[in-house]
């Protein structure tokens, strides 16, 4: 991965001799307010990479507890190969995007076997990791040891959209590369750790996407959409369509005081997680008729369904989740996959160990309320 000279993309118009008061007003500015995070105080490449792996699409509030918990558990490369993917789900779970964990457990991996244990400092070795992508790896080079890498983000994106009038749009990937060439030029290669995650402060604090706080941006004197009265308007989206729905059907399949959750496979939707069984309902399918027999063929069991538990909704990053749930009494059979990629039997209230996905966790509070009913097949919950 190299920097490429300021290429044809890069607005003309744009002076580059004022580059340099900028590149100061926004480093002392980053150095007199920026928040006090975990992942500022070190300079360990592992935390740094862990707390951008966590950081992408996710807010910091969001991110915090879940960092410290990790880092506790995970507080270096080999502790992270050494654990099991499930552990590092459950640490991971409410976080989303678990793709990201999946990848950065793999990579710890790799880093352990084939780099000597150590992140490494070549862009060239770092982009061979799983999930290491331009930003990631630009954003670990920078920080953690100082190379002359500009990070691109959302945060940094909507700064120079507005610093400049960037009119490609920042949602499409057609867009990047002169966000990227931008970036670049406006690059302090001094201290490039510092320029980055001032770019990226002061989007997340300042330069905000609605309502931007134009009247505290040390930037300001820099801006034309500030100057132009246009900040409203960048930067450029184009409009995508609204999120998909997906809809499942879900048997709690009830056997001597436990009931079944089943383990999705580690590639795909929700990979690695754990769930109901259940199947996607096509358009048209009657969930009551549908239930026995899809479980049966995932489950391999003879079932008999008692009653609906109702509908739970959820909406995830990028998708919406209807899930229709069923109480099932289990009546013959062993567990005999086809689908799932593992199955055991639970008690209720002893789901803390697995790792389960946001609409199971909402499910469940309506389940147990099933449970304490005085149903005759249910008795045995109680």
């Amino acid at each position: 991965m190299t920097i490429e000279p300021a290429s044809a993309l890069f607005l003309p118009d744009i002076d580059p001799t004022c580059f340099a008061d900028l590149r100061g007003s926004l480093g002392a500015w980053y150095d007199r307010v920026q928040r006090d995070l975990p992942w500022r105080r070190t300079d360990d490449p592992y935390a740094i990479w862990v707390s951008e792996v966590m950081l992408q699409q996710t807010q910091v509030k969001t991110v915090m507890p879940y960092y410290h918990r990790f880092m506790e558990r995970f507080p270096d490369v080999a502790h992270l190969a050494d654990a099991d993917l499930h552990s590092v789900y459950k640490l991971w779970e409410g976080l989303g995007y678990y793709t990201r964990a999946r990848n950065l457990h793999q990579a710890a991996r790799m880093i352990c076997a084939t780099m000597g244990g150590r992140v490494p400092d070549d862009a060239g070795a770092l982009r061979t990791l799983p999930g290491v992508g331009a930003y990631i790896c630009a954003a670990v080079l920078s920080i953690a040891f100082g190379r002359a890498f500009a990070v691109v983000d959302g945060n940094v994106k909507r700064v120079l959209a507005r610093l400049f009038l960037l009119e490609a749009p920042a949602n499409q990937t057609s867009g990047h590369a002169l966000f990227q060439s931008t970036a670049d030029r406006l690059l302090d290669s001094s201290d490039p750790g510092r320029h980055n995650q001032a770019m990226m402060e002061l989007g997340a604090t300042v330069c905000a996407p609605r309502r931007p706080r134009c009247d505290r941006c040390v930037l300001a004197v820099y801006c034309k959409a500030f100057q132009g009265a246009v900040t409203d308007q960048y930067p450029r989206r184009v409009k995508r369509p609204g999120l998909a729905e997906h809809c499942w059907v879900a048997a709690v399949i009830v056997k001597n005081g436990r009931f079944l959750l089943t383990q999705r496979p580690p590639q795909g939707l929700l990979g690695g997680l754990w769930e109901f069984p259940c199947v996607t309902l096509q358009a048209g399918d009657d969930p009551l008729a549908l239930c026995v027999p899809a479980m049966r063929s995932i489950t391999g069991l003879k079932i008999e369904l008692q009653q609906h538990v109702g509908c739970v909704q959820h909406a995830y990053t990028h998708f919406k989740l209807r899930m229709e749930v069923y109480v099932c009494q289990w009546r013959q059979g062993r567990v005999r996959l086809d689908g799932p990629v593992a199955a055991e039997w639970v008690r209720p209230g002893r789901t803390g160990r697995f790792a389960l996905h946001g609409v199971v966790h909402k499910a469940l509070p309506a389940i147990e309320k099933v449970f304490h009913q005085d149903i005759e097949p249910l008795k045995e919950f109680v």
